[in-house]
């Protein structure tokens, strides 16, 4: 199967999966389930820094704090979401983040076939973003977040105004992780995964900002 293809499929698998997980499970399910998936995050990190801690005993120390930090706050603020304003909600921060991954990558991959070229975002972490995958992104979140106005009940501006970000952050959140993957020496943070996922980081890396930063404005 071509390799775009075999991502796009996977990861509308598990997207279905997700969404179906989220919309059927008991709320009181989710806080188990992310602390289980926080420590897989941590114990995949734990794997991947100790290729550079005997180098650079410093800085491994500063990554593994850092990132410790964002996997626990991202699957502590999680399940918060869902106790706080319902499983659709939770819902919602996932989808406008995660459908932005597809909008960059499909108007990244557009781009590219179209004009041969694109223009990079950030070569020097992660040679495949682009600012045409950027406007994607954008584009891909704030479109999801329109169609959920029946249910969050948000207005036309705060929807779109929540889009931009959710698509800002993951992208942030993307390039840091990216940075860890270069700086490691790697190109997946795991190799377990199904093709096309990489590792759970790599699955979670636009969240570990989003749903922290976007919680207070809810």
């Amino acid at each position: 199967m071509n390799p775009i293809v075999r991502r796009i499929v996977t990861a509308l698998t598990t997207a279905t999966l997700a969404v179906c997980a989220i919309l059927t499970a008991p709320v009181a399910w989710f806080r188990p389930v992310c602390l289980v998936l926080a420590a897989l995050a941590g114990v995949e990190l734990a794997l991947l820094l100790r290729r550079k801690v005997r180098e650079e005993r410093l800085k491994t120390f500063v990554a593994a704090l850092l990132f410790g930090l964002l996997i626990a706050v991202t699957f502590s603020v999680l399940p918060l979401i869902a106790r706080r304003d319902g499983s659709v909600m939770l819902l919602y921060v996932i989808a406008i983040v995660k459908i932005s991954d597809m909008g960059g990558f499909a108007f990244g991959v557009s781009a590219q076939r179209l004009r041969g070229q694109t223009h990079k975002l950030c070569p020097t972490i992660s040679p495949n973003k682009s600012w045409e995958g950027l406007f994607g992104s954008i584009f891909g979140s704030c479109l999801v977040s329109c169609a959920f106005l029946p249910l969050t009940q948000f207005s036309v501006p705060k929807a779109l105004a929540f889009g931009v970000a959710a698509a800002l952050v993951g992208t942030l959140g993307d390039l840091i992780e990216s940075k860890l993957k270069r700086w490691v020496g790697v190109k997946d943070s795991a190799t377990f995964m199904p093709a096309g996922l990489g590792g759970l980081l790599d699955m979670f890396d636009s969240l570990l900002l989003a749903p922290a930063l976007l919680l207070p404005f809810i």
